[in-house]
């Protein structure tokens, strides 16, 4: 492919004299397909003992069989972004939730968990979050 690129993967330039390439390729093939039925068919009017058959059905054999058609490349669709806000959370020893509270609100948010603290034996912690808005 592309020589001096040390083993990296080819460039889009490079993809696209390929492409360029190949497409060159196809064409002077469909025109020599074209010469040799051009071929054919003077053969077969000089050729009236029956011969100009075999050729005929030779020639055909070694004409090339059309490209078959390129695949339809698939589609994906981009995952749709979730709108999210940060919201104080205070959770008990076994992380379930006490107390939530605005982002803007985190005074009342440490207020509430030090109640909580002074209330009940255990462990109370508070916890930044962010939570999916739901519309």
């Amino acid at each position: 492919m592309a020589k001096g690129r040390g083993g990296r993967a080819p460039s889009r330039l490079d993809k696209r004299r390929e492409a360029e390439a190949a497409e060159a390729r196809e064409k002077d093939d469909e025109v020599e397909g074209e010469e040799e039925a051009v071929e054919e068919e003077e053969a077969d009017e000089g050729d009236e003992d029956g011969e100009g058959g075999k050729k005929k059905a030779a020639k055909k054999k070694a004409a090339k069989k059309p490209a078959a058609p390129k695949k339809a490349t698939k589609r994906t669709r981009t995952a749709k972004e979730v709108r999210r806000r940060a919201v104080w959370v205070v959770f008990d020893n076994s992380n379930k939730p006490v107390g939530t509270f605005p982002f803007n609100q985190k005074e009342e948010a440490e207020a509430a968990l030090a109640k909580k603290t002074e209330e009940k034996k255990g462990t109370f912690f508070l916890n930044l979050i962010k939570e999916e808005i739901k519309e």
